[in-house]
């Protein structure tokens, strides 16, 4: 009989919040953290203690007992107190490629004031891994990873030890988990029950280990250490004689693996497989409003702050580090499992929400700052005022801008800096209370109003960077523009028709093809928890959709941009029992705005749902002429393909799967479908699940929205078994009332990664910007002693690759720019120009360490060789 050596590793996992509230678990922190510091510090022994990986439980700690920051770094450096690497256990499925990565670069910055972290990719209860998670450990130094969810024989192996590579070629040193975190939880001293415990444990564990090695994991969900831990070892040891129980850690484990490198198999792919435990494929659309907040936050930092604030640090203004980190921190502590997939209570939910909108209120507000001190310190012209216009894309891009302008004027004109005029439409005009603008105005007993403008106009900006219009008053009455009714929508590259139901048809005029019956709406039942959708079974279900109904459409232009507006009502059961029995006695009522802007070529939809029914699902269907084996999307860093159908939906039953293996998928912000010729992108700004739906896998399937009353259930159709998590009523995923939601639909020639999908969503998640110059502001600030130029940009890209990230490192010493190749069968060469020469250029890492030289040419900086689906960090001093 082969022996093995058990680590027995003391650890806790640490849900923030979950059924419970951030601060009910703070008090069991405080209560457990005493008595791991004194056991550490008193007990030989007792040699470690995994933090969970994470350093926002330190954060929490200390805002009550900062005090014991000492005792703490003395066990860290001693190497007993086991921290980091991450700041807060998150999610690698929902969140982006940057989120994850400021987490692991807060989460290590913030251990470097203690001593050293684990180095090791830890995350024992994700909801599924992304494929490109070994890049992103890679690039913090982390060649080792561990994880519980989403492995099965399926990719390649069927041992728990074995490398994991990205496409582009990183590697970690893989442990998966396979029975989880907690099975070393409470451990029993009496025999009999110790015995039946470790008899069913120990035969997993050993089948799926390559050489000596075994973790038997000490700790679960806010567990306080086992005080009577070396007596169950005792135990242990006299009743297996043939193996080793002692008390480890999980680089100690590393350790015993690495004795077996030769032995172990190397794989690729992200792990999603509901094979042995659950991983919960469509819990992307839950609580769609918190998810998509979420995910629009995450654009405006890493598309517009960060951008805007290294702009204006190249110009001679602070960037401001300690209030972006603020706010990444802010909205990671919502990027756990649990919070970010919004399995949690109604009360815990509102508090993620409230985070959120904080957050976004701290985005804008500094995003504002920014605006404002570029427009302040930009020539003043003939006491016009200015308009400012950013563009944080890395190209120069033609488009239509919406902006707001006040002034005290019933018309004004619009020039550029040389004097042209700039022609534009007013969309909509309002009186403004001076005391909004500028109470000080009021309090000297000047009462006149402004004027506030809607406006649209065309203007092609400079890469990242900006171009000042100015306004001056003139004498006339500029009123709105008059919409003019339309039959169809129309630009240079597409015409939109409409048809009774509401759904419309879309021409591409340079593909010469037809899309019919986009948008259709369709609502079917959710008798699924938080974790799952899961429909009644076939028999009790009931699908509406708006294929029959007589729609209210208005189509009209307003000059630069065509709209159409659909209004109908679907009728409904109010319920999953009235659904069950073909009642209908409730309705929803939508409305559909379809808008087509000159020179854009998108078509941009946004639903509003007024909701008054519950258990259910709402998605919309965008059906195309491709019939397909596989879709296309993006994830962290590059694209994905996977299969429309997953094969294993004829075997799950059979194997006993724990969940059914749906091809419900998660994305970023785009998912395609082609025919090698020609393809249909979706793209999206906060809705991230899909399915291929239709007989010949042909439409795409997004989700809107899903209704459901329950934090777990048991039995689920897709989900047979216990309940996941606790059944505990939660009213407010009813997600009753109105909300809205945005997409978008993109032709091309080609594949879809051909046809330069990824710089179309790029486009459609990053606005222009504007900043109003005039000569009142609530609150003032004094000038700097320069003056900046009328029209900027830090740089520009020339090839295929996608931008990250632009962003001063947290040094301050380098700016930060992060590229990736979105392809997975080629590699691309990319060149950044820049508006002056440099200092020095490096290349860096995700950590912002430099790893090596990158050549330069004067102001170009040209990456040769990005291999698919690489990211690339570029330091540059300027």
């Amino acid at each position: 009989m082969k022996k093995y050596k058990v680590h027995v590793v003391p650890h806790m996992h640490w849900d923030r919040e979950w059924y419970f509230t951030t601060e009910e678990s703070r008090i069991l922190l405080l209560n457990n953290m005493e008595e791991i510091l004194e056991r550490l510090e008193t007990d030989p022994q007792y040699k470690y203690y995994v933090l969970d990986g994470q350093t926002a439980v330190l954060e929490d700690y200390f805002a009550i007992k900062p005090e014991n920051k000492d005792r703490i770094k003395a066990l860290v450096q001693a190497g007993k107190l086991i921290i980091g690497p991450w700041y807060s256990q998150t999610d690698s499925i929902i969140v982006n490629g940057e989120s994850i990565t400021r987490n692991l670069l807060y989460g290590i910055k913030d251990c470097k004031e203690f001593g050293p972290h684990m180095s090791i990719g830890y995350i024992p209860d994700s909801f599924g891994q992304s494929e490109q998670l070994p890049q992103i450990f890679n690039g913090f130094n982390i060649d080792k990873s561990m994880f519980w969810r989403g492995c099965s024989e399926r990719h390649g192996t069927d041992k728990t030890e074995f490398y994991w590579e990205s496409l582009e070629g990183s590697k970690v040193l893989n442990q998966v988990m396979p029975l989880g975190y907690a099975i070393g939880k409470y451990l029993p001293t009496d025999k009999e029950g110790l015995k039946k415990r470790l008899d069913t444990y120990l035969k997993v564990l050993e089948h799926g280990a390559t050489g000596e090695a075994l973790i038997l994991p000490n700790g679960h969900d806010q567990m306080p250490l086992q005080k009577n831990i070396f007596e169950v070892m005792d135990t242990l040891n006299e009743m297996y004689p043939q193996h080793e129980f002692f008390m480890s850690n999980f680089d100690e484990v590393y350790k015993d693996i690495e004795k077996n490198a030769d032995q172990l198999d190397t794989i690729r792919g992200e792990f999603i497989d509901g094979k042995y435990m659950r991983v919960h494929r469509s819990i992307s659309s839950t609580r769609m409003d918190i998810k998509d907040i979420h995910a629009k936050l995450e654009y405006r930092i890493t598309n517009v702050l960060e951008p805007l604030a290294a702009v204006a640090s190249s110009l001679g203004f602070e960037y401001h580090h300690g209030l972006i980190e603020h706010i990444w921190k802010l909205i990671m502590k919502n990027h756990a499992h649990d919070s970010i997939g919004c399995c949690c209570s109604d009360k815990v939910h509102r508090e993620i929400l409230e985070r959120f909108v904080l957050a976004s209120d701290k985005v804008e507000s500094l995003i504002i700052h920014y605006k404002r001190k570029i427009a302040d310190h930009s020539p003043a012209k003939d006491g016009a005022d200015k308009l400012v216009v950013y563009n944080l894309l890395p190209n120069k891009v033609k488009r239509v801008v919406d902006a707001t302008v006040r002034i005290r004027s019933n018309d004004f004109s619009l020039k550029d800096y040389e004097g042209n005029n700039v022609k534009y439409n007013v969309i909509s005009k309002k009186e403004i209370d001076p005391g909004l603008i500028d109470r000080q105005i009021v309090h000297y007993g000047v009462y006149e109003p402004f004027l506030e403008y809607e406006i649209q106009f065309e203007a092609a900006v400079p890469a990242m960077g900006y171009e000042t219009l100015y306004i001056s008053k003139v004498d006339a009455e500029n009123s709105p523009v008059k919409p003019e009714a339309k039959e169809t929508l129309e630009n240079e590259f597409y015409t939109v028709s409409f048809n009774k139901n509401g759904t419309i048809n879309l021409e591409d005029k340079e593909l010469d093809r037809e899309y019919k019956n986009l948008l259709l709406l369709e609502e079917g039942s959710d008798d699924g928890d938080e974790y799952d959708y899961s429909p009644l079974r076939p028999e009790e279900e009931m699908i509406i959709t708006n294929e029959s109904v007589k729609a209210d459409i208005d189509v009209f232009s307003l000059g630069l941009e065509e709209k159409a507006v659909i209004k109908y009502r679907l009728d409904l059961p109010q319920n999953l029992e009235d659904r069950k029995k073909k009642i209908i006695n409730s309705y929803n009522d939508f409305e559909i705005e379809v808008s087509l802007k000159k020179g854009q070529k998108r078509v941009d939809v946004k639903v509003t749902i007024d909701n008054n029914v519950s258990d259910h699902r709402l998605r919309m269907h965008l059906p195309t002429p491709y019939k397909s084996s596989i879709s296309v999307a993006d994830q962290h860093f590059g694209s994905i393909e996977r299969p429309v159908h997953d094969a294993a939906m004829e075997v799950w039953e059979k194997e006993k799967w724990k969940e059914m293996p749906v091809s419900i998928y998660s994305m970023m912000s785009l998912v395609g479908l082609h025919n090698n010729e020609e393809g249909l992108a979706v793209l999206t700004k906060g809705l991230r699940e899909y399915e291929v739906i239709g007989e010949g896998y042909d439409t795409i399937a997004i989700t809107l929205m899903r209704g459901i009353g329950v934090l777990g259930k048991e039995e689920l159709y897709y989900r047979p078994g216990r309940p996941s998590g606790i059944k505990l009523p939660t009213p407010d995923s009813q997600m009753l009332g109105k909300q809205s939601y945005e997409l978008s639909l993109y032709t091309h020639k080609g594949p879809t990664l051909e046809g330069e999908t990824f710089k179309a969503a790029k486009d459609y998640t990053t606005s222009y910007d504007i900043y109003n110059k005039i000569p009142y502001d609530a609150m003032k600030l004094n000038l700097e002693d320069f003056k900046l130029p009328l029209s900027y940009s830090l740089f520009e890209a020339e090839g295929k690759a996608e931008l990250s990230a632009v962003k001063m490192s947290e040094n301050n010493e380098y700016l930060v720019v992060r590229i990736f190749n979105p392809y997975r069968d080629r590699e691309i060469d990319e060149t950044l120009i820049f508006n002056r020469e440099f200092k020095e250029v490096k290349a860096g890492n995700l950590n912002e360490e430099v790893i090596g030289e990158l050549s330069y040419d004067g102001n170009k900086v040209k990456i040769e060789k990005l291999k698919p689906c690489q990211a690339r960090t570029i330091l540059l001093k300027l």
